[in-house]
């Protein structure tokens, strides 16, 4: 199948897929020890079930079945290296849809008010010694909290975000002036 057509699967992809995961995801509960070669012979059952429902050409069935094929082998990866269960899998993506949901409330909303919730939010989760990005501060060296990457300001400038992992929090560990030795 090429890029084009898969692409094109038709509209009822979606309902199909989910029906093979039911069918597979039900027999696989009633199983004591489940392998690879139970779960690839549960999909070809998932496969032949929705042959026979002729809602989709061979084609799209059987790629449907390599995708549901390519998601449970990672669950079971995931599950077998992390010793975690499918609501932690399955976090990765509400944490990805969280992100998204997010983003698409913030485009529609007055930026103004959105820019004046952040300062304040900001401001009254500020601890002392501690430094945002975007904040204003004079040369020295600052740890960012999240990696230890260290940020050398020359002079006074504004904080950037953490060039190794992106965070916005930072703690100085120099000062501006170096301390007088008693």
């Amino acid at each position: 199948m090429t890029d084009t057509e898969r692409n094109q699967l038709s509209g009822k992809a979606l309902e199909a897929y989910d029906r093979m995961l039911e069918q597979v995801q039900g027999r696989l509960r009633t199983m004591q020890d489940t392998t690879l070669e139970t779960l690839e012979g549960e999909i070809d059952n998932a496969i032949e079930a929705e042959q026979e429902l002729r809602e989709m050409t061979k084609d799209e069935i059987s790629l449907l079945g390599t995708y549901l094929q390519r998601d449970l082998e990672h669950l079971m990866h995931f599950v077998d290296e992390t010793g975690e269960g499918l609501a932690e899998w399955l976090q990765l993506d509400m944490s990805l849809l969280e992100q998204r949901l997010t983003e698409r409330l913030l485009s529609v909303a007055d930026q103004t008010l959105v820019d004046t919730l952040a300062l304040r939010q900001k401001l009254e989760s500020h601890e002392a010694g501690q430094y945002i990005a975007g904040e204003v501060a004079t040369a020295g060296m600052f740890q960012c909290l999240n990696c230890e990457h260290m940020l050398c300001l020359t002079s006074t400038s504004h904080l950037e975000p953490c060039e190794a992992c992106g965070s916005q929090y930072y703690k100085r560990v120099t000062s501006r002036w170096p301390r007088k030795e008693s």
